[in-house]
């Protein structure tokens, strides 16, 4: 999985002169010029109670690439998302599969809402490796095998599996991109734990450190009040 910071417009100002038009005017403008860090008690304080509207004052764009089934989990996040993703219909799609290293843990125990997944054993890990690359192998030559005999690849498409690498420029803003990380992360921090699926959370931990960057009085105030989107 990779994610690439292709563009953004955001920053902790951004938040400061967003909050302060509601008693300063035009002149939070003047925010843009001064040091945020002088404002940390402002954003910690918004983002404590919970004041949600400007943290959406900026706009950051990913270029990622992933496995199909990582996207269609990513789609369930709409409000305040914008999606363009590679097509099948209008390009030929590259073999390019997922196969889980060995840091995967493999074996889910318990039931849904209390299990937990743990390592599983060096047969296992070489099962999941030689079952997913003989089917994505076959798969791709049966793709290849419609395309050549002239059918529509939006047809022939239809062949390939969810392990299938795709891409898609996708952008947000830092309140839309904090609930994302809520549900999508696990972390030690947070107040109300999520358990996401593993390779959804390498995307989201890549995302998390780009905006950091960009934003790291906002991020320290997200990491202070558990974790929680106001």
């Amino acid at each position: 999985m990779t994610v690439e910071l292709v563009k953004h417009s955001a920053a902790d100002t951004d938040v400061l002169w967003a909050a302060r038009v509601s008693t300063a005017g035009e002149q939070s403008l003047d925010e843009l010029e001064k040091d945020p860090q002088r404002s940390r008690g402002l954003i910690n304080f918004l983002m404590r109670d919970r004041h949600g509207s400007p943290f959406e004052h900026n706009s950051m764009t990913f270029f990622i690439s992933a496995p199909l089934f990582v996207f269609r989990e990513f789609h369930r996040h709409r409000v305040g998302w914008s999606y363009n993703e590679e097509s099948g219909r209008y390009r030929e799609l590259e073999p390019v599969f997922y196969v889980p290293d060995t840091s995967r843990r493999l074996v889910q125990e318990g039931r849904p809402g209390k299990y937990r997944f743990v390592e599983g054993s060096e047969e296992q890990h070489r099962l999941a490796v030689e079952t997913m690359e003989f089917s994505y192998r076959r798969s791709y030559e049966a793709y290849q095998e419609m395309l050549d005999a002239g059918i529509a690849r939006e047809v022939a498409r239809a062949t390939l599996p969810v392990g299938l690498y795709s891409s898609m420029y996708a952008t947000c803003n830092a309140r839309s991109l904090m609930h994302f990380l809520g549900l999508r992360t696990q972390h030690e921090l947070a107040r109300v734990p999520s358990f996401p699926q593993r390779e959804i959370e390498m995307v989201a931990e890549r995302m998390e450190a780009h905006w950091a960057g960009l934003m790291p009085l906002t991020h320290e105030a997200f990491n202070a009040n558990g974790r929680v989107a106001p």
